[in-house]
């Protein structure tokens, strides 16, 4: 219980500290949100609207430490502010929006390739020498030297666009409003099977080799050679023992990457135009949102900061050695 306590308030730190970067840095590059509408008009605006929109965007002369304490209480009402982008909605609603397609399709794809390798691993190392162990981990690994983007544009070139079995880009078709659920949920499926697999494809191969590696250590042990000898089948030393252990390592790797899913595969998306975390940041980045990209760079972070805590917590409870501090 201690060190979770401790890792909480770690974690605790390494968040306020992310929250003040993320008020400074905006604040050390020229020019501000309402200065750049402004400038969009090429003089189509009266100077006094320049006054209006610094309000709209909450834009003060006021010390910066009255600047922090403010924005702070803002954070903790949920207010991130208005979009440039998509003015004049709130960089809260923005984000909330890219995040249901972000979550659904990199954290469905982050899931099905963690499972699918880890479970290979676990099973290349019990049939060590067989094709599964000597073939399968070279192909999975030549697959992972490739980026996302790559097989994205692979895909979608040869699967949508050459034989047209599946949707050029976007979450959903805009016609499906009237359209029964399960129509729908076929139809959000088909857009997203093509970027979820160019995800799966690029890091499935990765989570099989730590894996494998981290079993055939774990076979070498002593406690795996004590339930040999005491007669313990092999189903169970591979999946009640062995696996159990060697899965440590890949539970970390796992909390990272389910971090990240915040940030989504953003070249993924981009290809796809796939409405997630990532093709806002891009958005954002093109048209100098600085609310959007102080909103969406802090989201990743909390949420890098979440996963890593509800990692420490589940290994904790997965190994007993640090619950007893060893």
């Amino acid at each position: 219980m201690l060190h979770l306590v401790r890792r909480l308030g770690f974690y605790a730190l390494a968040a306020w500290l992310s929250i003040t970067i993320n008020f400074f840095l905006p604040r050390l590059a020229p020019g501000d949100p309402a200065s750049l509408i402004f400038a969009r008009f090429q003089g189509q605006l009266k100077p006094e609207a320049l006054e209006a929109l610094k309000q709209v965007f909450g834009l003060t002369d006021a010390p910066l430490y009255q600047q922090y304490f403010t924005y702070l209480k803002h954070l903790l009402q949920g207010d991130f502010g208005i979009s440039v982008v998509y003015y004049p909605s709130r960089v809260v609603d923005v984000i909330g929006q890219g995040f249901q397609w972000t979550l659904f399709l990199a954290g469905t794809a982050v899931l099905i390739s963690f499972v699918l390798g880890t479970g290979l691993g676990i099973v290349a190392a019990a049939k060590r020498g067989s094709w599964l162990d000597s073939v399968l981990p070279p192909v999975l690994a030549f697959f992972g030297a490739f980026p996302y983007f790559w097989f994205a544009m692979l895909l979608l070139y040869l699967l949508a666009f050459r034989m047209g079995w599946f949707p050029l880009g976007h979450a959903m078709s805009a016609d499906l409003a009237h359209a029964g659920f399960f129509t729908r949920l076929y139809d959000v499926i088909s857009h997203a099977f093509l970027p979820a697999l160019s995800i799966v494809l690029a890091t499935i191969g990765g989570w099989m080799l730590s894996m494998r590696n981290a079993m055939m250590g774990a076979m070498g042990q002593d406690y795996v050679a004590l339930a040999e000898a005491k007669g313990l089948s092999r189903f169970r030393i591979i999946w009640r023992y062995a696996a159990r252990n060697a899965l440590l390592p890949n539970m970390t790797g796992f909390g990272m990457a389910l971090g990240f899913v915040m940030g989504g595969s953003l070249l993924t998306e981009v290809v796809f135009s796939y409405p997630g975390q990532g093709f806002l940041l891009v958005q954002a980045v093109r048209s100098q949102d600085f609310p959007l990209m102080q909103g969406l760079f802090l989201m990743i972070t909390l949420a890098v900061l979440l996963a890593n805590w509800l990692v420490d917590l589940f290994t904790t409870l997965l190994d007993p050695r640090i619950r007893l501090g060893g």
